[in-house]
């Protein structure tokens, strides 16, 4: 049950019936203070200023016709025009009642499945992936699971560079190893495979024109490049997959869609750009000119999409990539999680597509950037050396802590235990850390704080979920077995499941901005009101059966809250710790 959808459709319609035009927004909002309600209706002053009446007499009209009495026992009128409203204590109970035997919370799902392509990850070939990969991979994972859950047809694109000019000098040095007997090699360290490559590029001119034939030759479909570029590429992304799996990631090696797929499409793309007259011959390259970005010299800027010697560049590709995800792949809506600095080339290659009338205006095009991971001196994060860190060299430091941390926490777990909870705990914190600050903004990476059992960090909420579960342990009843009503006779009750239901709320939002910071606040508020709750309210050695067992069932959504909350994060909760 989405409370604020429900109420959006209640208050828009008594603002209709009271001389508002159909496209009115009622402006719900959640109250920031108990004192006023638990929702606001806060468009009442902007519709009053179009009808030309003051706002307070609107609001009064508006609940001359508002038919709410079902879900709220009061709603009153505050400050110029507010309209606050308190819900129901027997109707908050039975939602919670609802989401508690649902499978998935109670959460609205869309009428209209949608075929969405997240676009996230994005490694290189033949280079192992650092800490740059790790927000697009787990901010676009995140999402990738939210829209699934809500039953989305989710394409999981994985645009793996695998196409540039640089395969003609990797093509060469791979043969050249294979040459020499190396041909077991499994790439191992693949960023010592590619500095030796560009070295021999650079140092050898002989094994450099051979790179750039191999160029020519791939490009042109050549059977042997071809195979060795196939080997290139399967062993990076072998290689990466055993990263997502060791991040809890849900990409698959099916997921990987590289740039080289939409080579084919590259000729006639060009071909037809220039036909189209959207597309010029500018000092021996195609070049597309926009007037909606001009230089400093105040003309259009131009983007090139074939260079003078025929190659192409990333915007060719990118526009043809669009142009397959609408007519191949079907996407109604499509997601590009890359940092902030793609956002201008991106927004160009859109533009070149609407014009050229390649996909529909329909077609949602989102580009959901986020900012850069810093050290604690305010710096892109590297290592000491200067050197940029190694995705996995960041978790085997994550798994060493953790298990330092957890071993002293509960010495008692099991070797078996204390690698789970360890896995759990260390990615867990490494993810949460990054997903619980807002994308759009540099984040400063701390060990310290994100390993931390106390505040808005992963363990901190690993470790409330496996509370709950202890309750249920001692009282020996199982979650199957509750019977009874909720019944919120104390403000720690009402405050705790009038935010369980307020999972749906969260998740819409989620959904739509691409946001997982907000579901890690809802997440983090949950985990603190059942302390508070947990603290003031006594559950197994409550007044009566009735009421244990009313305290048992918030317990119970607590805990199926909390873990399909951190599994849309990709976080893995554990029983106990």
């Amino acid at each position: 049950m989405n409370i604020q959808q429900l109420l959006t459709q209640r208050v828009s319609q008594a603002m209709i019936m009271a001389g508002a035009d159909k496209n009115c927004d009622a402006l719900i909002k959640q109250s920031a203070k108990v004192q006023f309600g638990d929702y606001q209706a806060n468009g009442i002053m902007s519709t009053a200023k179009k009808l030309g009446m003051p706002p307070r007499a609107l609001a009064e009209k508006v609940l001359q016709h508002l038919d709410i009495d079902d879900i709220a026992d009061k709603v009153e009128i505050a400050g110029p025009g507010f309209i606050n409203i308190f819900l129901k204590n027997s109707w908050i109970a039975e939602q919670n009642e609802v989401a508690l035997s649902s499978d998935k919370l109670n959460i609205t799902l869309p009428a209209k499945p949608q075929t969405i392509v997240v676009d996230y990850s994005a490694p290189n070939v033949a280079k192992e992936m650092h800490v740059g990969h790790l927000r697009s991979t787990i901010i676009g994972d995140a999402s990738v699971r939210v829209l699934s859950f809500l039953g989305h047809n989710v394409i999981r694109a994985n645009h793996v560079g695998d196409w540039g000019t640089q395969f003609g000098m990797l093509i060469a040095y791979l043969e050249k190893m294979e040459n020499e007997h190396a041909n077991d090699m499994e790439l191992s360290d693949l960023e010592s495979f590619y500095r030796a490559a560009k070295k021999h590029y650079d140092e050898d001119e002989a094994f450099a024109e051979k790179a750039r034939n191999y160029v020519v030759k791939l490009q042109g479909g050549d059977k042997y490049c071809r195979e060795m570029w196939r080997k290139l590429v399967d062993i990076t992304m072998t290689q990466n997959i055993a990263t997502y799996k060791r991040l809890n990631v849900t990409l698959s090696i099916e997921d990987t869609m590289g740039e080289s797929i939409y080579n084919s499409m590259l000729p006639g793309i060009v071909a037809d750009l220039k036909q189209k007259k959207l597309a010029v011959e500018s000092d021996g390259a195609i070049v597309v000119f926009l007037d909606e970005y001009k230089n400093k010299e105040g003309e259009p800027m131009g983007v090139i999409i074939q260079k003078r010697d025929g190659g192409y560049l990333y915007a060719t590709t990118d526009i043809a990539c669009v142009k397959y995800r609408y007519e191949t792949l079907h996407a109604e809506r499509i997601l590009y999680y890359t940092d902030s600095r793609q956002h201008q080339h991106l927004e160009q290659v859109w533009d070149i597509v609407h014009k050229a009338k390649y996909v529909p205006e329909s077609l949602k095009l989102e580009h959901h950037m986020f900012g850069m991971m810093l050290g604690k001196d305010g710096k892109p994060f590297k290592t000491r050396s200067g050197d940029t860190v190694k995705l996995n060299d960041l978790l085997d430091e994550a798994t060493e802590r953790a298990t330092t941390l957890i071993r002293n926490k509960n010495p008692d777990l099991t070797d078996t235990e204390l690698a789970q909870v360890v896995d759990a705990v260390a990615i867990g914190a490494v993810k949460y850390a990054d997903l619980s600050k807002n994308r759009t903004t540099d984040y400063v990476f701390d060990w310290d704080n994100m390993l931390s059992f106390e505040g808005n960090t992963a363990p901190y909420l690993q470790y409330a979920y496996t509370r709950v579960l202890s309750v249920f342990r001692k009282s020996n009843i199982s979650e199957d077995s509750l019977s009874g009503t909720i019944n919120l006779g104390t403000d720690k009750e009402r405050a705790l499941a009038i935010r369980l239901i307020q999972f749906d709320e969260t998740v819409s939002n989620v959904a739509a901005e691409g946001t997982p910071h907000v579901l890690c606040a809802y997440l983090y508020d949950i985990a603190t009101l059942f302390s508070s709750f947990y603290e003031n309210c006594p559950i197994l050695t409550a007044e009566n059966e009735n009421l244990k067992q009313s305290r048992l069932k918030l317990a119970s959504l607590t805990a199926k809250t909390l873990n399909i909350g951190l599994d849309m994060l990709g976080i893995k909760t554990v029983e106990k710790m």
